[in-house]
């Protein structure tokens, strides 16, 4: 999925077999190219918005490949001592990442390491020991488009809901959770019947997703306290704080990035 998901952002990390999955998914459902993109538009606007307002930690779980405007260069941009922690379960992935930040990333600020987020704890074990992040200290927690890629336990049982609780018990004061999350919800007719499809095409052929409806998604936030406008559609989070040379997305409707998305900080 990681792989597939950089091509559909015109990434090159990836093999000729996610080409070829990706360039199928599009041929029947063009719309997820543009849902993507804008998925990473919102990514670019949250890490600004909260590096802006003193966040200098990221801990970006299922960040797939750093590349296309990763978290780490738009985080620099704004406060060049900022550091970023990219987890993912792709071995493949990490490993790429790993590569990649040696060549264009700093060692004491950044890292890539293989974790499962429905391990919080162990997962939160690693974030420390790569010593690039205090945990003491404020972190944004980023799951941008990974919690709609079902989590289950060795019984085949949900786990996405438990797990983002944990998390936010983890959370330092004054940190931030940052959710993007695929959804049917509130999409037309039309768009509901070919996310369906889209689901079953990864179902069959790569990592099986669910789209939650957008309270269930809603509720992953707990008891945080949500940034203005609370859980909205990803073009509609701040668009104050696009660049000027943020490509422009042409959306028949703000439903129609049929991605919901939301930040909330622990008090």
């Amino acid at each position: 999925m990681a792989r597939v998901y950089d091509w559909y952002l015109g990434g090159s990390a990836n093999w000729a077999i996610d080409r070829e999955f990706g360039e199928k998914a599009l041929a029947a459902f063009p719309f997820v190219r543009p849902a993507a993109k804008a998925n990473r538009q919102f990514l670019h606007r949250v890490v600004r918005y909260l590096a802006e307002r003193g966040i200098r930690q990221f801990v970006d779980v299922g960040s797939g490949i750093p590349t296309m405007g990763p978290t780490h260069e738009v985080a620099d941009r704004v406060n060049p001592e900022s550091a970023v922690v990219y987890v993912d379960n792709e071995p493949v992935a990490v490993a790429h990442s790993q590569v990649l930040l040696e060549q264009h990333g700093d060692p004491a600020r950044h890292a890539a390491i293989h974790g499962d987020l429905r391990d919080p704890d162990g997962l939160w074990q690693k974030v420390a020991d790569s010593g690039v992040i205090d945990l003491a200290e404020p972190i944004a927690l980023l799951m941008l488009a990974v919690l709609h890629v079902q989590q289950l336990d060795p019984h085949g049982v949900d786990q996405t809901a438990a797990t983002a609780a944990r998390y936010r018990t983890l959370l330092s004061a004054g940190s931030y959770l940052v959710i993007s999350h695929g959804t049917a919800d509130g999409v037309p007719q039309q768009r509901a019947s070919d996310m369906e499809s889209f689901a079953r095409m990864y179902d069959r052929s790569s990592t099986p997703v669910v789209w939650r409806p957008r309270a269930e998604i809603d509720a992953l936030f707990g008891d945080l306290e949500l940034v203005e406008p609370g859980t909205t559609w990803t073009p509609l989070w701040h668009p104050e704080e696009s660049t000027d040379d943020t490509p422009a997305i042409e959306f028949a409707s703000p439903d129609d990035s049929v991605v919901w998305a939301g930040v909330a900080r622990k008090n």
